[in-house]
């Protein structure tokens, strides 16, 4: 049994009960301990599973970890999604950028480009782009700033967006469903990022390929409210496959 096979057959058992050991694994995919442990580390690597004692089990979905730590999570995957969505955009571009540890590689993976006009409600994505020496122009949304990320949420943020229009809208991603579409971890982002995609021409979705794996509580809006999804590896085929029904493009980057 190949090893993405083997993955798989964990995801699904756990899916199904939510932990399970390892020697129940060994006895459902007729393979050794030492098989096993490797494909368990592998995919807590990931932040897929969770390691424990003569076991794994479904990390806690529920909740979405600090920004910090999702900044470290799926790195190289998130920087390849940047550069692709990067060379999407053009010098002089406009565009907006919700809040999000993907997002955050988009704005470093847009440091060469020049004459930007960017809305935001991240400090840290504000920062970043605000470099006179680009000639970029940048618009930060007031309203409460949350400590984690320093990102602005509230009335006075979404009513200061409403102002703009936009050719893009990049959006991150908490999780991606079949039938519900974009999900995210808190209402306030839920709704900062619904106006983004009313302000904007057209939309790109950024999701490293666990998204398709997670769970989160809030819909943001149904799969056809994306003009373009960008992920790292190719998602599963039934999604895929809504996708193209949808008229959704798939970019896989490299």
């Amino acid at each position: 049994m190949q090893r993405a096979v083997r993955q798989n057959a964990i995801l699904e058992a756990l899916g199904r009960t939510g932990s399970a050991s390892v020697a129940e694994l060994m006895r459902a995919l007729s393979v050794s301990d030492e098989t096993i442990r490797r494909d368990i580390k592998a995919m807590a690597d990931k932040g897929l599973v969770e390691r424990v004692h003569g076991g794994v089990l479904l990390p806690d979905l529920r909740h979405e970890p600090a920004f910090q730590k999702r900044m470290g999570q799926h790195a190289q995957a998130k920087r390849a999604i940047a550069r692709k969505v990067a060379s999407l955009i053009e010098n002089g571009d406009s565009l907006m950028l919700d809040t999000g540890s993907t997002t955050a590689y988009v704005a470093r993976a847009l440091a060469d480009h020049r004459d930007l006009f960017v809305v935001t409600n991240s400090v840290e994505i504000a920062r970043f782009l605000a470099n006179g020496r680009k000639g970029n122009r940048v618009y930060l949304a007031g309203g409460e700033l949350r400590g984690d990320d320093g990102a602005t949420f509230g009335p006075n943020a979404l009513e200061f967006v409403r102002r703009f229009r936009a050719r893009y809208a990049v959006i991150s991603v908490g999780a991606l469903h079949m039938e519900e579409g974009v999900m995210d971890f808190h209402l306030q982002e839920a709704e900062f990022c619904q106006t983004v995609i009313a302000s904007a021409a057209r939309v790109i979705a950024v999701a490293d390929v666990s998204k398709f794996r997670n769970q989160a509580p809030v819909k943001v809006c149904d799969i056809e409210a994306l003009d373009t999804l960008v992920t790292d590896q190719a998602p599963p085929e039934p999604f895929a496959e809504r996708l193209r029904e949808r008229e959704v493009e798939l970019l896989i980057a490299g």
